[in-house]
């Protein structure tokens, strides 16, 4: 098996086996987290076999939203089109009116009045694209920032890997994570903070001084591709 191979096994198994708001274990069968009572995702089904796919294929997963709405998108594609046929078999039956005389004579055409209504296909409806910004204070977007010393606060939380080899999968993350727009990423050890579960590498972004400043910034998270994004206070 690769090393990449690997590495997308073990996030596969950190998805599977641990709460995605706060990285604690989980068992296949356990529908709560323990610790922090999030519902958490099945892991059994067509649902979980199309996560697992995904990973396999791409290394990250945005989370079990891209579904829905891959789904709505469908819809609409379909219901567009369907509009568009309608509106054109309309237009089509109403193109000529035959009249006709009481003695037989041949019925001449009847030219409508104004042209025929017709809809164009040039707009249909595309998927939004996600916009993505300053996730709290400044700094470089392509180097790791590590946590201010001796400093409490709040973060982002994007991933937690457990710390046994999961260090290559969270420095990859970390690294997709500051492509796709976000600032202020780095890894947090989370047995050094006592707001944490110990044993995990957790992928974080922005440093805050208030929950709700952290909270401001999870929607920009989310829509840079990790659907299981969380506020979290980091403190020793």
């Amino acid at each position: 098996m690769s090393t990449k191979e690997s590495e997308r096994d073990s996030a596969i198994a950190a998805t599977e086996r641990t709460c995605p708001r706060c990285g604690a274990r989980r068992d296949p069968d356990q529908r709560y987290c323990l610790e922090c009572g999030l519902a958490l995702p099945s892991v059994e089904g067509r649902l979980p076999a199309l996560r697992r796919r995904w990973i396999r294929r791409l290394g990250w997963y945005p989370g079990d939203w891209i579904w829905v709405s891959l789904l709505t998108l469908v819809v609409a594609a379909v219901a567009a089109a369907a509009a568009i046929v309608l509106s054109e078999h309309r237009s089509a039956g109403q193109a000529a009116v035959l009249t006709a005389t009481t003695t037989g004579a041949v019925a001449a055409p009847v030219t409508p009045v104004g042209k025929p209504r017709t809809t164009g296909t040039s707009k249909l409806p595309t998927a939004p694209e996600a916009t993505t910004g300053a996730t709290g204070g400044t700094g470089s977007q392509s180097a790791s920032v590590s946590w201010p010393a001796r400093e409490n606060g709040w973060t982002i939380v994007l991933v937690s890997y457990p710390k046994v080899n999961g260090r290559p999968t969270a420095l990859q993350t970390a690294a997709k994570a500051r492509s796709s727009g976000l600032r202020l990423v780095g890894i947090l050890d989370s047995s050094l903070y006592a707001s944490l579960q110990p044993g995990y590498l957790v992928v974080f972004t922005g440093i805050y001084g208030s929950k709700s400043d952290a909270d401001a910034g999870v929607p920009t998270a989310r829509q840079a591709g990790f659907g299981g994004a969380y506020s979290r206070q980091i403190a020793r």
